[in-house]
């Protein structure tokens, strides 16, 4: 099992989630998963934040840079507060979890 992470973290909020309030907002996100990394001693590589922008397009510019540089191999894991940060369509983000690239 690998424990030296180089994380991504990902956060999103589209216009509909503003009305959900400041649980979803993206200064929460960002501080409660930047929580999480340091509490696992894990390395945080950059935050990629889609601010204003529909989950329901995977063709968003943060996120492309995000799926780019775990291809790239910058980063080796992942992170969004939520599958439905990732995309709304949750067949197609499902496609993006447990993903090795090498």
């Amino acid at each position: 099992m690998q424990e030296n992470y180089n994380v991504g973290i990902y956060a999103r909020l589209s216009r509909d989630d503003e009305r959900a309030g400041e649980s979803v907002s993206i200064e929460n996100q960002k501080e409660l998963l930047t929580r999480y990394v340091r509490e696992q001693g894990w390395n945080l590589y950059d935050y990629y934040c889609d601010d204003g922008v529909s989950g329901t397009t995977f063709d968003r510019p943060s996120f492309n840079r995000l799926v780019q540089d775990a291809t790239d191999g910058k980063i080796n894991l992942i992170l969004t507060k939520d599958l439905s940060r990732l995309g709304r369509d949750y067949i197609e983000a499902g496609r993006y979890t447990d993903v090795y690239f090498s």
